[in-house]
């Protein structure tokens, strides 16, 4: 018996292929609770066409729109022991809740999940997906490895033991991004295992654009260091780089044509970046779109980082 939670804001597109997978996956016993921000689409239509024919799902109004708004107030209502977040962008397995519920059951685990396996529809938005799982987009982020297993930091999206909230409390909502790996450093930080498991799958789908790509890492990079002072025991080398590339961008732009050696890092950088989208799938296309990915992703990371180290964003 699991309740399902899924923080929403114009959806509609996804939002019939979302329910109908919640209705056929197993167990049978479940509930679904959505919660809206506000949504100005289809998305509050559609999903009252289904909330009528079916008891176990609910539609609740978040006015506040953000992400931890919305799982603070699905979660203490949720009737059963594991909670599952959902996400609209993202196609599921049909025995995605069977092997959260599994893994459960086989570890001493309190949160589980699986790693982010991310597909495109168009070229762009499969280079897109290359670059955010690559080692030289992502650094070592484990969740985006979807060969890892074993206990981790954090795993993509989760699946909560309620019991636990009593204990670390519910989500921050200062947080309007990375408000899963706060919650899930601050959950280990206090002796909670995470348990990453690749036979948890599912398919989500990233940015279509470089200027949404760029909004998205922005928006990462800025609340990041509200995250590593909160819970200081998760701070990793791949959360600073970004920020030291743009600075050192920056630094050498004045000298460059005058020592050339200053250069030689940006000149690695662009052999990697060539490297790694030359050795990846897809045609040549998808390769120099996935090349232009790299700089888009961590520049726009690492200015926000910069300008949230400097002054905390408000919530």
């Amino acid at each position: 018996m699991i309740s399902v939670v899924c923080p929403v804001l114009n959806e509609a597109e996804y939002m019939a292929q979302l329910i109908e997978f919640f209705i056929a996956a197993k167990p049978t016993v479940k509930e679904l609770i959505i919660v809206d921000g506000n949504s100005t689409d289809n998305t509050v239509r559609i999903v009252e066409a289904y909330t009528g024919a079916h008891k176990n799902i609910t539609l609740l109004h978040n006015v506040n729109r953000t992400v931890p708004y919305a799982l603070n107030m699905a979660i203490p209502i949720c009737k059963y022991d594991v909670i599952v977040r959902l996400d609209a962008h993202t196609c599921y397995a049909m025995d995605y809740f069977e092997k959260i519920i599994e893994t459960f059951d086989k570890t001493n685990a309190h949160i589980v999940g699986g790693p982010m396996h991310a597909i495109g529809k168009t070229t762009l938005q499969k280079a897109i997906a290359q670059a955010t799982s690559s080692v030289m987009g992502v650094g070592n982020s484990t969740f985006h490895d979807i060969n890892a297993s074993g206990y981790v930091d954090s795993v993509y999206l989760g699946a909560w033991q309620k019991s636990i909230f009593e204990k670390t409390g519910l989500f921050d909502v200062r947080f309007k991004r990375n408000q899963d790996d706060e919650f899930h450093y601050r959950a280990k930080q206090m002796g909670l295992k995470i348990y990453l498991n690749p036979e948890i799958k599912s398919y989500y789908y990233p940015r279509n654009s470089y200027t949404k790509l760029s909004k998205q890492y922005f928006q990462y990079g800025l609340y990041k260091p509200m995250v590593l002072q909160k819970v200081k025991s998760a701070i990793k080398l791949r959360h600073l780089i970004p920020a030291a590339f743009v600075l050192y961008i920056m630094a050498i732009l004045p000298f460059s044509l005058v020592w050339f050696f200053l250069i030689i890092p940006l000149l690695l950088y662009v052999l990697l970046a060539s490297f790694y989208s030359v050795k990846s799938n897809g045609s040549c296309k998808q390769k120099l779109f996935q090349f232009i990915a790299y700089p888009v992703i961590h520049f726009s990371y690492g200015c926000g980082f910069i300008f949230g180290f400097i002054k905390h964003p408000v919530a």
